[in-house]
This record gives structure tokens, C-alpha cells and sequence, in this order.
């Protein structure tokens, strides 16, 4: 029940004597009754702007200010004219004098001495039309706020259809810019499979093979940022922190970026600190980051363009400030830049490649390190600037990381088994690894795997996870059970990448795990690691 209507309703009596104070509250008091006494007029009236009362009992013959003056001050104030009151008097009233009560807003006069039963069944009716007001005016408030809250409902409601037929058409234009983006790199790729099957030694074979190289590393990212967007909408990303300077993933990424900025003919201004500036952070995500940035630039950017990239350190964070004279951003388009799918232009969008995904991920990647992004432009054709603020740590040592081996054949060949359920991943698997100096063989399925391991005794296997039947983590358990199995090294290939992946991976028994697609680069120097090891221990034993 509502609070307003449970509380005590308020009377008030007003007499300039005690006793008649304290008779009257006797003859009336009852549960549901509040009495609120005054000795005079001023005291009523200051009891009056602070309390609300469901009626008035007032003595007519009083000192200083009598019942009729009292009333009529009353009538005269909005807060309290509607009060109903009772004139108390002694002896009898001539007319005149009733009159003049009526006139001040009595709606009754009872005589002194009063008959208590009269008195209470009047008091009664008050109450209760006191309450009954109460009750009306809550019940207009619960009606008011119950039309406020469907009004806030049906707004939300027809904002959230808004929203979602944003969100479709958002989704609309998404999958055409990912068919198109897709198609763009196909589409070469497959003519220069066509050339180099009718032409595979011709003059423009290697052309052709550099170009399909150049087009597979644009599919890679592609669908490397479509993952990233997947998992960063989830909540699934993982960072790999660690102390590391800032300026090593400012180096990685401009190494990125590089290629496309001198395409694109721009020329890139870099204002690095040397001192380093020591940040938690996962250096892969944040050169991401940084080279996310540089990209967009390098788009946006009319080809002959100025690209600077600043880093300035501050007493506890550090901003890394990407700049260009390029297309501008329009200015309702500035808060909504780093929403996923935003584009300031489908068409020019599309004409410019990507899939408005790049700074989304810059703003998400951002918020994980503990740091925030902002996009600043001053109109259209005036360029932009892109300010992303991460909190700078104390230095414990400089973090180096272990540089890739040059593509080489291995002093000591190894036997490397290939399981994987796709033939043709399989296949350029094997060449690759004969590419550089390995014996390797095929095995298309779990079961055949087990069997060829146990013949041709490799030194390692490349093992796919995700097979029909027997799965990758099933062969791996089943090959560390096998006798004369215990030096073999166990790399997992497959194309889930998270670390909860790599820790299950670890958890079914493999030795390392790596993301499809897998570079020369990578697979060369994981074998050499691995080679080098077994050597070594041999050596040691």
C-alpha cells in the first residue's frame, strides 16, 4: 500500500486556553487521527506552512487574533483556503456573526458546550473526505507516472525498431562490402592460377606469383579482422600483456603500414622519442592498433598525401597521434567513427577497400589496454587526427622478441607427418615443407595417421584439429600413448587462435600450437627451433 495512505489524518484544533486544548483531543482521539494544537492564531498560521491538515477547529473568541481573523488569513493563502473549518463558540451567535464566519469559510459553527457525538460524525466526514482526496490524488500520480512509463516505453520500442532497422541495413550493406572486398583478391588470384597453368615458365610467372602472394596477404588480414571483430564483440579476445616499450610497437606498425603508405605515395613524418615509454600491453594488438590507424590514413588520404605519426609522453601516459590531410570526416560522423560497420561513405568506403571495421577494433583493442581513443576532424576535404592515450608504467628491462630465421634448408633434415583432412591445406603443407629440406608425408584422417606414425616414426607431426571422426586433440593423446613416441614434437595447425585454445591444445599434449594460415616464415623457424633442441639434447646426452 502507498505510504500516503496509511499515515494519521491531521487535525487541527486552535484555543487560547489549555484545558479546552486537551478536552477536545480527549473527546475525539481514535486510531487514524493525528491532533495538531495551537494557542493562538500566529502559532496556527506557522504550523500551517509546514504541515497539511484535513481540518481546522477553531475557538472564535481568542486574544490578539480571533477565529474569524484567523480564517480569514487563511482564505487568503493558496496553500490552505481549501481547508475545511469549524467554528467553536461559546453562548449564543447572533446572525451576523455566523454570517461573517461563513463569509471567512466555515462550513459549520457548533456551540459551546459542545455535544460530543455531533462533534466526532462531523470530525468523521472530514476524515474521511480527506482521505478519499488522498487516495485520488495518489491514484493520479500512479496514473501519471504509469502514462510517463508507457510513453518511455513506446519511445524506447520505436527506438529500438529505429536501431534495428539500422542495424539491418548496416548489416545489408556489411555483407555486399565483404562480398566485394572478398571478390577483390579472389578475382587476380584466379587469373594468375589460369596463367600459370597455361604459362607456368613464362616471363610474367614470377609477376604473376608475386601479385597472388600480395593478394592472399590482403585475404589473411581480411579475414584475420573479421575474426578479430567476432571475438572483440564477444568478449573473447585475449591479450597477451607484458612490460614492453611503446616505441617497439609504434616500429612494427609503421613496418606494416609502410607498403601501402608508399603505394599510395604519401610521405609519413615520424616524431618517436628515443628514451623508451614502458606500457602493459600486448605488443601484437597494440602495433594492430597503431598500423590500424596508419591504414586509415593511407586510404582517406588523396594519393601525394601527409601522413605524421607523433608520439608524445605525458607524466602518466603517453598519445599516439595519427594525422593526415586527407578526406575529413564530416561532423555528425565524428562520434559514431569508432562504432563497428561505421562509414562515413559507403561508396567511397568501398572505392577505398575495407570493411569500416579497422577502428572499431582501434577503439575496442584500446579500452582493454585501459586507455581511450578519440577522432578529431574539421570538416570535409580538411583532414583528420586520430589521439589514442595509453597509461604509461615503470621500466623493468627492455622485452625483446626473437627475431624470424631467414628462410634456409636445415643442416639435419627432418621427418615431419601432415595430418589434415584437407587435401589441398595438406598438400602445400608438404611442399612447403620440401621447399625447405624436410621429409614429409600425408595422411588425410585420424586413423591413417596413427598408422603411418607408427611405419614411418617421424620427428614431428602437423596436426590439424578440426577433422571429422577422430579430432586432432584424440590423435595427439593417442600418439603420446604409442612406445617409442616419446621424443616427438607435436604442433597443432588450426584455425582458432584464441588462448583458450592454445591452452587445450597444450592440455591434449601438443607442443605448440599455430594459426592457419601458417607463413613459410613461421614454419621454418618453429622447425629450426625444434631441430636445434633435439640436437642439442642429443649433444647434452
Amino acid at each position: 500500500m502507498n505510504p500516503a495512505l496509511i499515515k494519521p489524518v491531521p487535525i487541527l484544533i486552535v484555543d487560547d486556553l489549555s484545558e479546552n486544548l486537551i478536552a477536545l483531543e480527549a473527546v475525539l482521539r481514535r486510531d487514524g487521527l493525528e491532533f495538531i494544537k495551537a494557542k493562538s492564531g500566529m502559532e496556527a498560521l506557522e504550523i500551517l506552512l509546514k504541515r497539511e491538515v484535513a481540518l481546522a477547529l477553531l475557538d472564535v473568541q481568542m486574544p490578539e487574533m480571533d477565529g474569524f481573523e484567523l480564517a480569514e488569513m487563511m482564505r487568503g493563502s493558496e496553500r490552505t483556503r481549501r481547508i475545511p473549518i469549524i467554528f467553536l463558540t461559546a453562548g449564543v451567535t447572533d446572525r451576523s456573526r455566523k454570517f461573517r464566519g461563513y463569509e471567512a469559510g466555515a462550513v459549520d459553527f457548533l456551540e459551546k458546550p459542545l455535544e460530543a457525538d455531533i462533534l466526532r460524525s462531523k470530525v468523521a466526514v472530514f476524515s474521511e473526505l480527506y482521505l478519499q482526496r488522498r487516495q485520488i490524488a495518489v491514484q493520479r500520480d500512479n496514473l501519471k507516472a504509469f502514462a510517463e512509463e508507457n510513453l518511455r516505453l513506446l519511445k524506447d520500442s520505436r527506438d529500438n525498431a529505429q536501431a534495428l532497422k539500422e542495424a539491418d541495413v548496416r548489416k545489408d550493406e556489411f555483407l555486399a562490402t565483404l562480398a566485394h572486398e572478398l571478390r577483390n583478391p579472389l578475382a587476380p588470384i584466379r587469373n594468375g592460377l589460369q596463367i600459370l597453368k597455361m604459362s607456368p615458365d613464362g616471363p610474367r610467372a614470377e609477376d604473376v606469383r608475386s601479385m597472388m602472394d600480395r593478394q592472399l596477404t590482403h585475404l589473411v588480414r581480411l579475414i584475420d579482422d573479421l575474426l578479430d571483430v567476432s571475438r572483440v564483440s564477444r568478449g573473447r579476445i585475449d591479450l597477451r600483456k607484458e612490460r614492453i616499450s611503446l616505441q617497439d610497437a609504434v616500429k612494427a606498425a609503421v613496418e606494416t603500414s609502410k607498403p601501402l603508405i608508399d603505394a599510395n605515395g604519401h610521405k609519413l613524418t615520424l616524431d618517436i622519442p628515443t628514451e623508451p615509454l614502458w606500457v602493459e600491453g600486448d605488443l601484437t594488438r597494440l602495433a594492430q592498433v597503431v598500423s590500424n590507424l596508419l591504414n586509415n590514413a593511407a586510404k582517406y588520404t588523396a594519393h601525394g598525401g601527409r601522413i605524421g605519426l607523433t608520439v608524445t609522453p605525458h607524466a602518466s601516459h603517453a598519445d599516439i597521434i595519427v594525422s593526415d590531410n586527407g578526406l575529413g570526416i564530416e561532423a555528425d560522423m565524428l562520434p559514431r567513427v569508432f562504432d563497428l560497420f561505421a562509414q562515413a561513405d559507403s561508396h567511397l568506403d568501398r572505392s577505398q577497400g575495407g570493411l569500416g571495421i579497422g577502428l572499431a577494433l582501434v577503439s575496442k583493442l584500446v579500452d582493454m589496454h585501459g586507455g581511450t581513443s578519440k577522432a578529431e576532424s574539421e570538416g570535409p576535404g580538411k583532414g583528420s587526427t586520430f589521439t589514442v592515450s595509453l597509461p604509461l608504467v615503470g621500466a623493468s628491462g627492455e622485452v625483446q622478441g626473437k627475431p624470424l630465421q631467414k628462410n634456409g634448408r636445415p643442416a639435419t633434415p627432418m621427418k615431419v607427418l601432415i595430418v589434415d583432412d584437407n587435401v589441398d591445406s595438406a598438400q602445400t603443407s608438404l611442399w612447403m615443407l620440401d621447399l625447405i629440406g624436410h621429409k614429409a608425408e600425408v595422411a588425410n584422417d585420424g586413423a591413417r595417421a596413427l598408422e603411418m606414425a607408427r611405419e614411418m616414426k617421424p620427428d614431428v607431426v602437423l596436426l590439424d584439429i578440426g577433422m571429422p571422426g577422430m579430432d586432432g586433440y584424440e590423435v595427439c593423446r593417442q600418439l603420446r600413448k604409442m612406445p617409442g613416441m616419446e621424443q616427438l614434437v607435436l604442433i597443432a595447425q588450426t584455425g582458432w587462435g584464441q588462448e583458450s585454445d592454445r591452452q587445450k591444445a597444450f592440455a591434449a599434449g601438443f607442443d605448440h600450437h599455430i594459426t592457419k594460415p601458417v607463413s613459410l616464415d613461421l614454419l621454418t623457424q618453429l622447425l629450426a627451433d625444434i631441430n636445434q633442441t633435439a640436437t642439442e639434447g642429443q649433444t647434452h646426452g
